[in-house]
């Protein structure tokens, strides 16, 4: 079987990060970045559209082409890469943003080659949702198109991202941005009115409590694995598309059954991804760390029932 060729696009950043666990500035980031590695423990063929500026480190361009991303969409523009500042509470429970440059980000508009167009997934990282439509009108006959969103475009471009769900098969949010674009604070109710809005499915990221999956054959949970340490939580959702995307351009059929499993593996890989600072826990990662905490997942929910 050949795996379905995915195509990411997303913002590639370097981040300052600081926190319980100190400071690291100047550490890859950005949602291409997160989905993208994450996606490569289980597919290969993977493309990457993004832009940096002149400063963006060789060392991380090195890497994300170790991984197996195919870097031909990763625009150079003379000028400054996307550049994002955040501090952490003790608890990490919440973070303030200190400071946003957005540098060459800021004039980024997708332009595909047609190996790109030729994608069978499609995932549209967290960037403008007039940007995320120029690459719905881009693709050819994707077999599945998922993408993120936030509080900023549901608050500033409300049409633009309604838009968007009428051609996309899978909303990932968190549940403080499924309440408010859906307008009410019962996570069913707003699910059901996300699929309204036009997405086939809706996956809501809870943080530590995991994440829900609304969809045609109804509800499913993936937890969250329980860590004796959480470092960095920054790109834990990131983390979850890319693992969710891998799963399913390595399932033979975008089965309900399929889309479960890739919630699992979703949760795997954003469990590593909080282990350490920016990316580099997923850089130690090999194929039989996956594996085992697959399995981890496995033996933290299964049950046998009572014969009644």
């Amino acid at each position: 079987m050949t795996d379905k060729r995915l195509l990411v696009v997303g913002s590639v950043a370097l981040d300052d990060l600081d926190g319980p666990f100190g400071r690291r500035p100047d550490v890859l980031g950005g949602s291409a970045c997160y989905i993208s590695v994450s996606a490569s423990f289980l597919t290969k063929d993977i493309r990457l559209v993004g832009v940096v500026g002149e400063d963006f480190p060789r060392e991380h361009v090195d890497f994300l082409r170790e991984r197996g991303v195919d870097l031909a969409g990763l625009e150079v523009q003379a000028g400054k890469t996307f550049r994002w500042r955040g501090r952490y509470s003790e608890t990490l429970e919440s973070r303030d943003t200190l400071d946003t440059q957005l540098g060459v980000f800021a004039d980024f508009r997708p332009r595909l080659d047609d190996a790109q167009r030729d994608a069978d997934l499609v995932f549209l990282g967290n960037i403008d949702p007039v940007l995320q439509l120029d690459v719905l009108e881009q693709v050819r006959r994707p077999k599945l198109v998922a993408c993120d969103t936030m509080n900023f475009w549901i608050t500033r471009k409300l049409d633009d991202l309604r838009a968007v769900l009428e051609r996309v098969d899978i909303l990932l949010i968190n549940d403080e941005e499924a309440r408010q674009l859906a307008g009410v604070h019962n996570l069913v109710r707003a699910a059901d009115a996300i699929r309204m809005m036009g997405a086939k499915a809706v996956i809501v990221k809870r943080g530590d409590s995991g994440a829900l999956l609304f969809h045609e054959s109804g509800a499913f949970a993936a937890p969250a694995l329980p860590l004796a340490e959480v470092v960095d939580p920054t790109g834990a959702g990131d983390s979850f598309a890319g693992g969710f995307m891998g799963s399913l351009a390595r399932s033979a059929e975008l089965t309900p059954d399929a889309i479960r499993r890739a919630m699992i593996y979703g949760s795997v890989l954003a469990s590593f991804s909080v282990e350490d600072f920016s990316l580099d826990r997923l850089r130690r990662l090999g194929p039989g760390d996956v594996a085992a905490r697959f399995r981890a997942f496995y033996d933290l929910t299964h049950f046998e029932h009572l014969d009644l």
